[in-house]
């Protein structure tokens, strides 16, 4: 007789996606992201608004009662919000315009223009900052371009500026071409005469302010606010006794400062 051999019947569960992970993370990933994005939002919104309405939503749901205050806007309690926290509503500040920030500008004394003038000539042109004068006068600031000894400003009996006038020019340029004030440009020379009897001191000196005055409206200098372009030959000689003197051959740049009014 043959002996019965017992039957095992083995039951295989089947996992879907084992070893895969499965696909649930996904979407408890995009939860987050979704929720992350729902924030930053928030604060950008939040960003955009004026202070008084934060406070007004701040104190809204410090003592909101679902109960009580349903269906209630907190937009029309911002004096009394502000009051609680002990601040006051606070204007927004529009930006300066050009023409606030021009006001500004012709507000500066002379004295401070003067100063900075004479702090950029002592960093750029320290090397030269003899051959350049400022000073007040009663009509505003005054900027003297003035030769040397073998260090002229223009070329002989010439209205072409050398690269030393042309250093300086640049400096000066650079510190009033933004200011408001009314500006005037005069050329001077010495006495020495010219043996030309149709060329002379009134010519140069008239050609030689407006070689300057192309130069700084060049370098930024607002051609409107020239109130003069004047040549003065040597009839303001910068050294009185001598008026041979190199120095008496010059360009003055000169800025206007409103008058005070008397009382």
């Amino acid at each position: 007789m043959k002996s019965k051999k017992a039957i095992i019947i083995k039951k295989i569960i089947k996992r879907g996606s084992e070893g895969s992970h499965g696909g649930s993370w996904k979407v408890a990933y995009a939860d987050f992201v979704t929720a992350m994005m729902a924030f930053f939002l928030l604060l950008w919104l939040l960003s955009m608004v004026s202070q008084d309405k934060r406070m007004r939503l701040s104190e809204y749901f410090k003592s909101f009662s679902v109960f009580q205050q349903t269906g209630t806007s907190f937009m029309d309690r911002t004096t009394e919000m502000l009051k609680e926290s002990g601040e006051s509503p606070k204007k927004s500040t529009p930006e300066a315009s050009p023409s606030i920030a021009n006001t500004m500008n012709a507000t500066m004394k002379a004295e401070d223009v003067k100063e900075s003038i004479k702090k950029a000539i002592e960093q750029k042109l320290d090397d030269i900052k003899d051959q350049v004068l400022v000073d007040i006068f009663e009509g505003g600031v005054r900027i003297q371009l003035v030769d040397k000894a073998g260090k002229p400003m223009f070329e002989i009996g010439s209205s072409h500026p050398t690269p030393l006038a042309m250093r300086i020019l640049q400096v000066i340029g650079d510190n009033i071409k933004n200011l408001p004030n009314p500006a005037s440009v005069e050329g001077h020379t010495d006495s020495l005469a010219y043996k030309s009897s149709n060329y002379g001191n009134w010519e140069l000196s008239t050609e030689r302010a407006l070689a300057a005055r192309k130069e700084l409206e060049t370098l930024g200098l607002s051609a409107s606010r020239l109130t003069r372009v004047a040549g003065y030959a040597d009839t303001v000689p910068l050294i009185k006794e001598d008026t041979e003197d190199p120095r008496n051959r010059r360009i003055s740049i000169i800025l206007f400062f409103p008058q005070k009014q008397p009382q």
